[in-house]
């Protein structure tokens, strides 16, 4: 993808909370910048689950609010909750193209499936024993994720910068301090002072 809101990935991972059971975690990720544009934690994983994450991705980008020449293009595996002719008919009405990844094959979702196994390593780690403190821990991850954890394909930029167009003024910032930064290593290391115990240590 070249673009923001160009491909939205989407998934569904389970978690199991004591007492509760299976609980299901509904996401939608940006393709290009990898910023996860909405979640949502359901017992079920009904074409209505996705339909309401999707309400929740649209709401915030507002793509529904402004004339755009593309809508963004969903992305998903072969699950029964998106081969649904519910989901077909919201996503005909949003005017939104739907792609399914080959079955059996979890690499056409890459960067879901990479993000979820992220997340997961990380919330995994505590037990749960109310659906509310699932929630909570993974509010906390997501706005970790979006906002302060820097990802390497995307030059070391967090999903948010890239999202929100700011990833170019980050690099060039990070440019310029790394051009001051050498041109006050090579005074320092020309100075009469450094010159002088450098000799020092040749004699």
């Amino acid at each position: 993808t070249k673009r923001v809101n160009e491909l939205w990935q989407t998934d569904f991972t389970y978690f199991r909370i004591v007492g509760w059971g299976w609980y299901y975690l509904s996401t939608v990720l940006d393709d290009y910048s990898r910023y996860i544009i909405s979640w949502k934690l359901t017992n079920s994983m009904t074409a209505e689950d996705v339909k309401d994450t999707l309400d929740l991705a649209i709401e915030k980008t507002g793509i529904d609010k402004v004339k755009v020449k593309h809508k963004p293009r969903l992305l998903s595996d072969n699950g029964p909750s998106y081969l649904s002719k519910d989901l077909k008919e919201y996503l005909d009405q949003k005017q939104m193209d739907h792609t399914r990844g080959a079955p059996y094959h979890p690499m056409t979702q890459g960067k879901i499936e990479r993000y979820h196994r992220t997340m997961k390593n990380v919330v995994k780690l505590d037990t749960y024993y109310f659906p509310w403190e699932l929630e909570n821990e993974l509010k906390r991850f997501v706005d970790h994720y979006n906002n302060e954890r820097y990802h390497e394909s995307i030059n070391n930029v967090t999903p948010a910068d890239v999202f929100y167009g700011r990833h170019h003024e980050v690099l060039s910032r990070r440019e310029r301090i790394k051009i001051e930064t050498i041109k006050l290593r090579r005074k320092q290391n020309l100075s009469p002072q450094n010159n002088a115990q450098i000799l020092n240590l040749v004699n």
